[in-house]
This record gives C-alpha cells, sequence and structure tokens, in this order.
C-alpha cells in the first residue's frame, strides 16, 4: 500500500472514530472521574472509569473537540477496556512516543486503531489534543 493511501485510510479511521464514537457516554457506577481540558484550543474530556481488581472493566467520555482529540478518545477508551491498570499505562506510554514521532515498542501490545494518529507527529500543536484523554485515564489511575 502507498503512503497516500495509508494517509487516506488513517484519515478515514479518525474520521470513523469522531463521527461514530466508541463508549461516548458516562458511566454511573464508574469509580473513576476525570475532568480535563486544553486551554490552548478548547477541547475537553469527562471521562469515566470502572476499575475493578487492577482491571478497566468499562470506560466512556464525554465532552468537546476537534476531530483528533474525540477521535482518540474514541480510540483510547477502546483500547484500555478490559486490560489491567498497568498495561494500560504501558499502551499510554507507547502512544505518547508514537505521537511524538519517537521510535516506540509495540512489544506484543495491538495498537489497532491508534496507529492511526501516527501522522499527528507531524502537526506539534495537535499533539495535546491527540494526548488529552490518554492524560486524563492516567491521572484518573494515578489517583485512584
Amino acid at each position: 500500500m502507498s503512503f497516500s493511501n495509508l494517509d487516506a485510510l488513517y484519515r478515514q479511521v479518525i474520521m470513523d472514530h469522531y463521527k461514530n464514537p466508541r463508549n461516548k457516554g458516562s458511566l454511573s457506577d464508574g469509580n473513576l472521574t476525570v475532568d480535563m481540558n486544553n486551554p490552548t484550543c478548547g477541547d475537553r474530556i469527562h471521562l469515566t472509569m470502572k476499575v475493578e481488581d487492577g482491571k478497566v472493566t468499562d470506560a466512556k467520555f464525554d465532552g468537546e473537540g476537534c476531530s483528533i482529540s474525540m477521535a482518540s478518545a474514541s480510540m483510547m477508551t477502546q483500547t484500555v477496556i478490559g486490560k489491567d491498570v498497568e498495561t494500560a499505562f504501558k499502551l499510554s506510554q507507547i502512544f505518547s512516543e508514537m505521537i511524538q514521532g519517537k521510535e516506540y515498542d509495540e512489544e506484543d501490545l495491538d495498537l489497532g486503531d491508534i496507529e492511526a494518529l501516527q501522522g499527528v507527529s507531524k502537526f506539534p500543536a495537535r499533539i495535546k489534543c491527540a494526548t488529552l484523554a490518554w492524560k486524563a485515564m492516567e491521572k484518573g489511575i494515578k489517583e485512584q
């Protein structure tokens, strides 16, 4: 697949998550709630998660923001549900390295749709948009 075709595919994945977000909403029985915003562009997220026995059993988000921010939140929730908190943190670190254009170690972790956000590394002003949901997840787990 050529680079331009791959780039187009990645854009389609991002727009699909933006227009049809997975896990959008709020958990009434969540035991972790985090509100974060990106004051430079106005993105905001309300993340609720349910963590039981060290495992993320459910996650939902709500908020407003650009396509990158909201698609990343959709991808993040989809990726961390069912994972233990250590794996969720590791995925967040890998995502952070990837989004900054650094070499990252995928190990045995499947990044799935998240790889569609790789191109954001070319736009430094958008990195905060892409990482907002991930930072909220990290903050919530640390504060739990």
